[in-house]
């Protein structure tokens, strides 16, 4: 495996941080109560500024209650099946283990509950979160508590201007779907464009990126309107009755979870794509295609990730997905990112040699590794994950209800990026 560069700043030794037990988060480690000791092995040897030990505690905090339940437990069992895939791998020599917590969508909920993972369960790594917000709160907490955390939410800022030295990304952001989507979009669906968002940074940074993106791939896009409905809602007749009466061509949606789903079937129902095509980012994900059923018939989404993706570590990866006790399904893109993160974060530790959290960022920094995705990386300037994205179309199946995904094109992962300097991440 080759390292690639970093340009990240060396850290320096600070008030509050030494090698051994000076730094907080040490302190905090040892006092975390015996069981913490157990699962962590020599106390001197823990923590993001101490020296290094044999053992890795994993919180996974996903949003089992709230607006994005029906995604969460894909995400907690990829993260559960990585964690379980490296107890049995003797290439990787270090002990693990996850603690699990719900992080109700909430940004309160979720950093109380990481935090109890951190302080309570001795948790050096956090993986989790759907909500862009939510993982943004979740920044923050892993740069005070010294460790590394793996965002599930997609937003640009998460690895843009929220990004920390402690926060790498496997999910797929925002501007990596929009490298797939919006030309497509633009060129082939329509250049009069209506974006419908959900209120927050997801469905923002949906809208940002999405129409800069249409705008350099075609110059008489129109945007015919744009209306943003709160996190959650349930009753869309309004803003669907605005899209409708208006000379749109193609609805623009960034909303993903039970707010798309809803959105999307009462847009159907309401006759929208009768004269309109329906193209969100997320439209593709399992969970969306399987609560619509036929109502997803003909709509337009970016594409993640999908099963049938044919390499050995995915072949291998969803094979055993499907021979777990909570689940029999194919995994879709919440356990792929559970799954990816944990295994990605666990080639760095391999590559360092150490569980010790500086050494393991110094190691991650642009380690090529094979992944299910192919070959990838955590990009050095912004520790984003080079993803390759697709656009990709509902169609209905040869058998059951829930539509299949037909790949129209694909972008390469280092071709989806935001080239460094224009990341607003400044590691």
């Amino acid at each position: 495996m080759a390292r690639g560069t970093s340009n990240r700043k060396q850290r320096t030794i600070s008030q509050g941080e030494s090698s051994g037990f000076g730094s907080r988060r040490t302190f905090l480690r040892a006092t975390a109560g015996a069981s913490a000791l157990g699962l962590a092995g020599c106390l001197g040897n823990i923590g993001g500024s101490a020296g290094s030990s044999d053992s890795v505690t994993y919180g996974i905090v996903s949003p089992m209650s709230g607006p994005y339940s029906s995604l969460a437990p894909g995400q907690r069992n990829g993260a559960k099946l990585a964690i379980q895939t490296l107890q049995e791998d003797d290439e990787f020599d270090f002990e693990i283990e996850g603690v699990y917590k719900d992080g109700q969508t909430e940004d309160t909920a979720s950093v109380d509950a990481a935090r109890r993972a951190v302080e309570e369960d001795g948790a050096n790594f956090i993986m989790g979160a759907i909500s862009s917000s939510v993982a943004l709160a979740l920044n923050e907490l892993a740069a005070e508590e010294e460790v590394i955390y793996n965002p599930g939410g997609a937003a640009v800022p998460v690895t843009g201007s929220g990004c920390n030295e402690y926060v790498f990304r496997a999910e797929t952001n925002t501007a990596q779907i929009a490298e797939a989507v919006s030309e497509y979009t633009v060129n082939n669906l329509g250049s009069n464009v209506w974006f419908h968002i959900a209120d927050y940074a997801y469905g923002t940074s949906v809208r940002n990126r999405v129409e800069a993106r249409m705008r350099e791939a075609n110059s008489n896009l129109n945007i015919v309107g744009s209306t943003a409905s709160e996190l959650g809602s349930t009753n869309f007749d309004t803003y669907i009755s605005q899209i409708d009466n208006s000379d749109a061509e193609v609805v623009v949606v960034g909303m993903t979870g039970g707010d798309l789903i809803n959105f999307t079937g009462q847009a159907v129902e309401a006759g929208i794509t009768e004269d309109k095509d329906i193209m969100a980012p997320t439209m593709t994900f399992q969970v969306v295609r399987g609560a619509l059923g036929p109502a997803a018939y003909g709509l337009y989404g970016g594409v993640r990730y999908v099963a049938d993706i044919d390499n050995p570590k995915n072949n291998t990866f969803r094979e055993a997905y499907m021979n777990m006790e909570e689940t029999s399904a194919p995994p879709d893109n919440f356990a792929r990112v559970g799954y990816q993160s944990v295994m990605m974060t666990a080639e760095g530790i391999k590559e360092a040699g150490s569980t010790n959290v500086d050494d393991v960022i110094d190691a991650l920094e642009g380690l090529e590794m094979d992944s299910i995705l192919g070959t990838n990386q955590f990009r050095a300037c912004d520790h984003q994950a080079l993803n390759p994205t697709w656009m990709g179309k509902c169609v209905e199946p040869d058998s059951g209800e829930m539509a299949d995904v037909e790949l129209l094109s694909k972008v390469e992962g280092p071709d989806a990026m935001i080239p460094c300097e224009e990341t607003e991440c400044s590691l």
